[in-house]
């Protein structure tokens, strides 16, 4: 359960200094994003989702 919370707490530490420190260009990608067509987005979030679950899946095993 320790390992969960550590991976959020990573997610939210890399999310805040990006945001920190790259703020107009966040902005930029999320306009990027607004104009994309949901198809795309989603096929992307399943390519990251299988991306990330096979880079775990290989770091556990």
């Amino acid at each position: 359960m320790g390992e969960i919370f550590t991976a959020i707490g990573l997610i939210f530490f890399i999310e805040g200094l990006l945001i920190a420190i790259f703020p107009s260009r966040i902005k930029s990608m999320l306009e990027l994003i607004k104009n994309t067509p949901e198809n795309k987005l989603r096929t992307l979030g399943i390519l990251f989702l299988i991306l990330g679950f096979s880079i775990i899946w290989y770091i556990k095993k």
